[in-house]
């Protein structure tokens, strides 16, 4: 399994827009299930702060993202262009596999 993990400051009264674009059922989900590989999307929104969210965005491999990000990337960065507009910051943490451990 891949992950990409992702952290935004949302601008203050844009919280209800950003959960519907990059929530369980939002556009970049509908965007990400056009192709072999996607796993889902989590999204997470902290007890810290009002405005700060995470999203754990699950791929069956690398390269099944990489190709998706290839075969899509007109829709992606359209989309990303729309989006910005919500937040103060998005910060990508990482991408993470599967251990070699937990493929035992």
């Amino acid at each position: 399994m891949y992950w990409i993990v992702w952290s935004y400051d949302v601008k203050l009264a844009h919280e209800r827009a950003f959960e519907r674009a990059y929530g369980p059922d939002g556009d970049w989900v509908r965007l990400f299930q056009r192709a072999p590989g996607f796993a889902g999307t989590e999204l997470r929104h902290g007890t810290d702060s009002a405005s700060h969210y995470l999203t754990i965005d699950r791929w069956r491999t690398r390269e099944d993202y990489y190709r998706f990000k290839d075969a899509f990337r007109a829709e992606y960065e359209a989309l990303d262009a729309r989006c910005v507009g919500l937040t103060e910051s998005e910060h990508k943490l990482g991408d993470f596999e599967t251990t070699a451990q937990e493929q035992q």
